[in-house]
């Protein structure tokens, strides 16, 4: 079974890209949601986070999120401390699942692939982009977040210039009708080389 790195930065559409492969029958692990879902229920993780930032980590045994991210924010050091508690047990978790699949190929989605250098894990990286103004409205109107803020998380990720050069393919996500040909044609292509 081939691995496949979902990958785009914020606004790009790749969950809306993610949902159409799932739609086509190909089983799709969404690692930001993963990856919260082990923060509540692992024990392991959550005495991790606890020893990083205390524990106003957790609220009411949630987890407090909004505290997480005001913290990591402007520390990128801090921010890089939680993903290697975080990001390891999300892809031992990814490989168990993948490895519960009964499909030619699996695919992973998740945000930063590029930017952790995890382009080699996996068998091709699919990468989305769109415009930027686009991607600024998307986020606006789904975070309901304003622009400055916005920005300043696009800032966090590479430029697409950069990842392009490292995908093996990449889907314009401009409209959905041609970004749905395009998710089809990139479906066969993916079980032809399976």
């Amino acid at each position: 079974m081939k691995l496949v790195g979902l990958t785009g930065g914020i606004g790009s559409g790749k969950t809306t890209v993610a949902k159409m492969f799932a739609a086509l029958g190909v089983p799709v692990y969404n690692s930001d949601s993963e990856a919260k879902k082990l923060m509540r229920k692992s024990k392991k993780l959550k005495k991790a986070i606890i020893a990083l930032f205390g524990e106003e980590a957790y609220k009411s045994k949630k987890l407090n999120k909004k505290y997480l991210s005001s913290r990591v924010f402007n520390d990128s050091s801090l921010l890089q401390k939680l993903n290697a508690i975080v990001h390891p047990a999300v892809r031992k978790h990814f490989l168990k699942w993948a490895q519960r699949q009964d499909t030619p190929f699996v695919i992973q989605e998740t945000a930063i692939i590029f930017e952790n250098q995890m382009q080699d894990f996996y068998d091709s990286v699919i990468l989305v982009v769109a415009p930027k103004e686009s991607r600024l409205q998307r986020v606006m109107e789904r975070d309901g977040a304003d622009r400055k803020k916005v920005e300043a998380r696009m800032k966090h990720q590479l430029p697409d210039s950069k990842k392009k050069l490292l995908a093996d393919y990449v889907i314009d996500n401009i409209d959905l009708a041609t970004t749905t040909l395009k998710v089809e044609e990139l479906n066969r292509l993916l079980l032809e080389n399976s």
